[in-house]
């Protein structure tokens, strides 16, 4: 998912071509707005974190980008291509480094497990939607 700073900062587009030039296909792709009952929904791993709150109000401050991807070792190699979390430690080259503007509005959300990758996936789209 694209984040709503990185939608913005009009960042959508430089993006999703270093995810395409990374071999990754599109499987799906919407563009929408989570309200902050979605967002509390789609965060409820992180509920209990002091950070909760704060990262609801966020991802539902405006337009996001979903999307599902497909590739072999989809997650690790998505995990490899935002890096770090914190811009500041993540490698050149990377989405992170090269989009975020902070930990905490770092551009884009990737899934951390195959597993957790089809939940979020069917949060945004209905089976009808993945091609």
């Amino acid at each position: 998912m694209i984040k709503p700073e990185a939608m913005a900062a009009g960042h959508a587009g430089k993006i999703l071509d270093m995810i395409l030039q990374s071999g990754f296909r599109l499987v799906s792709l919407k563009y929408t707005q989570l309200s902050a009952q979605e967002a509390g929904k789609f965060y409820e791993v992180h509920k209990e974190r002091p950070f909760y709150g704060e990262l609801v109000g966020y991802m539902a401050s405006g337009p996001v980008l979903a999307a599902i991807l497909e590739k072999d070792n989809a997650v690790q190699d998505f995990r490899a291509l935002i890096g770090a979390t914190d811009p500041s430690e993540a490698a050149e080259g990377t989405i992170r480094k090269r989009f975020a503007e902070s930990k905490a509005k770092n551009a884009v959300h990737g899934s951390d497990s195959d597993e957790n990758a089809a939940i979020e996936g069917a949060f945004f789209f209905t089976g009808r939607e993945q091609y």
